[in-house]
This record gives C-alpha cells, sequence and structure tokens, in this order.
C-alpha cells in the first residue's frame, strides 16, 4: 500500500487524512495517509526518513513549507512563483518534485461558489505566504484589478512588483483602500487571534463577495464582521481546503477526486451547518 502523509508541527488537528481517505476510498486507490510531527529541527531528517522508507508523498504545513522548499530536487512553476511548497511527489525516477496547490485550491473554491474571476475587481489583505501563493493563480484567471494591502506595506509593494508581469497588481496602504470592490480575501491570520485587518469598513457593499482563508466549526471573526457591514456572499477556506487536497491528490495519483460529497462530510465531521 502506497504511504503519504502530512508534515507539520503541531499538525494533530488537520483534516488532510480525513479528505484523503475519503479521496482513495472514492476513487479506489490504495493508499494510506498519516500525520507526521517532526520537532522543527528534526524535519529535514524526518523527510528523508519518509521518502528512504517507502513514502511516495506528502503534504507541507506551517512551519514547514519555506524549509521544504529548499530540500527538494525540483519545483513546479506555480512552487517557484510561491517561494514556499505544500505538496512534494517522488517521481519516477527517484526525485522529489515541489508543488504548491493552495493558489489553484482557492481559485478552484471561488469558481465552485460561482465567482467570477475575470475582470473582477480583488482586494487581497495580506502580503504573506498564503497571499504569495494565492497571486499566480488569481492573475491567471484576468482579473481587472488586484489591489494587496498589508499592516506592512513595503512587504505588499514588493509582493506587488514581483508579480506585476503576470497581471494588473498593485499595493495600496490600508488608510487608502478605495473601492469599488467586487471580492475581498483575506489571506492573513488575524481571524486565528480573533483579530481583523485594518481595512475601512466603506470598502465592504452587498455586492461584495468575501473569502476569508481561515475556517472553523463558528464564523471567522472577519467573516463575521463582514456580515455585519451588510456584505452577503460570504464564503470561509474550508472549500480551498478541500480543493488543494484534490489538486494535490491529482498530482500523486493521476486521476481526480470529487470534492463535493468529500466537502459536505468534511463540515459534518467539524460540526459546520
Amino acid at each position: 500500500m502506497d504511504r503519504y502523509a502530512v508534515f507539520g508541527y503541531p499538525v494533530r488537528h488537520s483534516k488532510s487524512p480525513f479528505i484523503h481517505t475519503l479521496f482513495a476510498r472514492q476513487t479506489q486507490q490504495l493508499m494510506e495517509y498519516t500525520l507526521a510531527e517532526p520537532a522543527p529541527d528534526g524535519f529535514a531528517e524526518a523527510l528523508r526518513n519518509f521518502f528512504a522508507e517507502g513514502g511516495k508523498g506528502c503534504n507541507i504545513t506551517v512551519p514547514f513549507k519555506e524549509q521544504a522548499f529548499a530540500l527538494v530536487d525540483s519545483l513546479s512553476p506555480r512552487a517557484r512563483l510561491a517561494g514556499a511548497i505544500n505538496t512534494i511527489k517522488l517521481t519516477d525516477d527517484g526525485l522529489l518534485l515541489g508543488d504548491n496547490t493552495d493558489g489553484a485550491g482557492l481559485v478552484a473554491d471561488l469558481t465552485s461558489q460561482g465567482v467570477s474571476l475575470a475582470g473582477c475587481r480583488i482586494l487581497l489583505l495580506g502580503a504573506g505566504g498564503a497571499a504569495r501563493g494565492a497571486l499566480a493563480p488569481l492573475l491567471a484567471e484576468g482579473p481587472g484589478r488586484l489591489v494587496i494591502a498589508n499592516r506592512t506595506h513595503d512587504k505588499a509593494a514588493q509582493l506587488a512588483r514581483e508579480f506585476a508581469s503576470l497581471g494588473p497588481v498593485e499595493a495600496v496602504r490600508y488608510e487608502d483602500l478605495l473601492g469599488p470592490f467586487d471580492l475581498v480575501i483575506n489571506s492573513t491570520s488575524a481571524s486565528l487571534q480573533g483579530s481583523l485587518p485594518p481595512i475601512p469598513s466603506s470598502v465592504i457593499h452587498s455586492d461584495i463577495a468575501v473569502y476569508d482563508m481561515m475556517y472553523g466549526a463558528e464564523e471567522t471573526p472577519f467573516n463575521a464582521w463582514a456580515r455585519a457591514q451588510g456584505a452577503r456572499k460570504i464564503m470561509d477556506g474550508l472549500g480551498m481546503l478541500v480543493q488543494q487536497a484534490a489538486e494535490a491528490f491529482t498530482i500523486w495519483r493521476g486521476i481526480r477526486p470529487g470534492t463535493t460529497q468529500v466537502l459536505r462530510e468534511l463540515k459534518r465531521n467539524l460540526g459546520v451547518a
């Protein structure tokens, strides 16, 4: 039976084993998917041992994404742009290929929920690894405008410069944000701390779509705030989690699993309405 795993620290909360077990059952793939939680200074050795002992592929989550980027033999173009990887595949010739499926997962989830990105005016909050991973896939959809806002403006400006050749991307300070926007994506981890990015409430209107990459059994603080400002279409990152996992599964197994029923089962597992 082929072995896969997710590496993280901590990682016991991960829903990846649940998701990939359902994918394997659905597609009749003989594989097992487990958790790997090495100490932060033991990741490189644990990764080498996993593949030396017959591992076929793995997912990488915090805090190992950047470290893993430097440990693989080759990178997909989207992983190189993202500067981090979340998926590794052992190729037929014994090399480790690093990929990043986060941005593809985000785009797939937005599309599945009826958000048209072509010509869309997008506000992306945050300029960390999650934002970097999302930028190229979002720009590939042909948005009309993509604005990055971040607490440290210089970081947003640097990101905009790096991706300028891929589409209409710019950096704007939070206090200078002016709409209209069709979609706001929160890539910051503020919701994990129960806080909010300093976005002006004037940006939110009744026709805007709001997406928080975070998720939980309860509505995230950012989404609850957006709802209170009058936003009607509100989404969290649970669908992105399933879609990026489906992308990774496809890289490993060469077959695309369905996501609708798996997302439904995951929501039931989390107690989400």
